[in-house]
């Protein structure tokens, strides 16, 4: 049985969709770069944002540290609130917190951001932890947020521990800190992603993923 459940927050328990990417856009267009399509910039969305404006825009570190600085102008009062919890998260989480499982959500948005989240939207009930990663810039691989997590479990068997995210950046961080995990696909990774980097599982729906977790 998975007593401990780490989620990941965005794309798993809520749809940031419209404040990432008006957010991106936002800070696209202060550095002279016109991006009208908010589809094409999905992409942002799960990944660390530093290293996505660097890949997608081909910035270096000062100009993309720049696109960050205006990222976060407009998310922190506006798009931070642009957002949706999914139909059922909150009716999974009850019944797992319910059965004494402890949750704990592991993501790279900044924690500042993260409580505020799902402090918004009614959920910071549900979880002993929220974990993500520093406004310094430290702490943003999803590798190393889970490695933090854990740490601040203490020794608990690891067989008893599952993360559950929507991107690859979750699957090979849970594999590279020895814990299984599932990859679900409602979220913003496609299954070619997920499959090719060999999540415990691949679960489809909320509903599926309730029932899986409140039985394993």
């Amino acid at each position: 049985m998975y007593d401990i459940i780490l989620f990941d927050l965005d794309g798993t328990l809520t749809d940031p969709k419209e404040g990432i990417t008006k957010s991106v856009q936002y800070a696209l267009a202060k550095l002279g770069i016109d991006e009208p399509g908010l589809d094409k910039l999905i992409h942002f969305i799960g990944p660390p944002l530093l290293t996505s404006f660097k890949e997608a825009y081909n910035m270096d570190e000062t100009k993309a540290n720049l696109a960050l600085k205006y990222y976060r102008e407009r998310f922190s009062d506006i798009g931070l609130y642009e957002n949706a919890v999914f139909p059922g998260i909150r009716e999974m989480l009850h019944k797992l917190k319910d059965q004494g499982k402890t949750l704990i959500v592991a993501t790279s948005k900044p924690t500042v951001f993260s409580v505020k989240i799902l402090e918004h939207f009614g959920l910071s009930e549900y979880f002993k932890s929220v974990v993500g990663s520093n406004l310094d810039g430290t702490r943003v691989e999803k590798g190393e947020v889970i490695e933090f997590a854990l740490s601040e479990l203490g020794t608990i068997d690891r067989d008893k521990i599952i993360m559950v995210g929507d991107r690859k950046h979750d699957v090979i961080g849970a594999k590279n800190n020895g814990i299984d995990v599932i990859a679900i696909a409602y979220g913003y990774g496609s299954k070619e992603e997920l499959t090719a980097t060999g999540p415990t599982h691949l679960i489809a729906t909320v509903l599926e993923l309730s029932e899986f977790l409140q039985n394993n």
